[in-house]
């Protein structure tokens, strides 16, 4: 999981303002992590604020990877920077593809798969376990905070690709969302892989620590 924030973990201004707070070296290095994937990961959020490519373009690549877009009521737009792009689309669902929209999104030459869960959202669990079905084994995620926190509170995130700027935000967006906690035994426990200096930010890797042994590592 990819994220780009501030100093005080701040994704975004309130009013979704993000471009850009990291530099031209956080980002083209982003992209190089991004190209060692099968596929890249976001959420329907991300499609609407951003209309991203979601490709790589600012480091040299053989391929590009898919695109997975997680979108539960089948919203993204039809003329979405994502259609028409030389690689797999795969849109996941938590119903509806008998609808006009999904005929529409599959003439466009995306794979559609509705896989329900709870309150009408995608279950992601499942959703993991059919992509390597589709050769994506290393899934590359770039999403929003929701998203973000869905998978992480489900217990799907293995990394953290945290790049972080030399600079405060305040109040803004955070990079997952979820809780309130209740108590510092539930926080998600990270090992530090790496921190390097890239142009002026900070390239963190992390790895998040089995959750059965949080409680101990806050403790000690």
């Amino acid at each position: 999981m990819k994220v780009a924030g501030s100093l005080d973990g701040r994704t975004a201004l309130p009013n979704g303002d993000s471009r850009w707070i990291t530099s031209p070296q956080a980002r083209a290095d982003g992209h190089a992590w991004r190209g060692r994937a099968d596929a890249v990961l976001t959420g329907i959020g991300t499609v609407l604020a951003d209309d991203p490519r979601l490709d790589v373009r600012l480091a040299p690549t053989k391929r590009q990877p898919d695109l997975v877009v997680v979108d539960s009521g089948l919203r993204t737009p039809l003329d979405a920077q994502l259609f028409g792009l030389e690689r797999g689309l795969h849109i996941y669902c938590g119903g509806g593809t008998d609808s006009g929209q999904a005929a529409a999104i599959k003439a466009r030459g995306a794979r559609l798969v509705a896989l329900p869960g709870p309150l009408g959202r995608v279950d992601l669990r499942s959703m993991l376990l059919d992509l390597p079905r589709h050769g994506i084994k290393v899934l590359h995620v770039e999403a929003g905070a929701v998203l973000n926190g869905a998978l992480l509170q489900a217990g799907l995130v293995d990394e953290l690709l945290i790049y972080m700027a030399p600079c405060l935000l305040g109040e803004g967006l955070p990079l997952a969302q979820f809780g309130p906690l209740g108590a510092l035994a539930q926080a998600h426990v990270l090992n530090f892989d790496s921190i390097e200096r890239v142009g002026p930010d900070l390239r963190i890797v992390a790895r998040l620590r089995p959750r059965g042994s949080d409680a101990e590592a806050l403790s000690a």
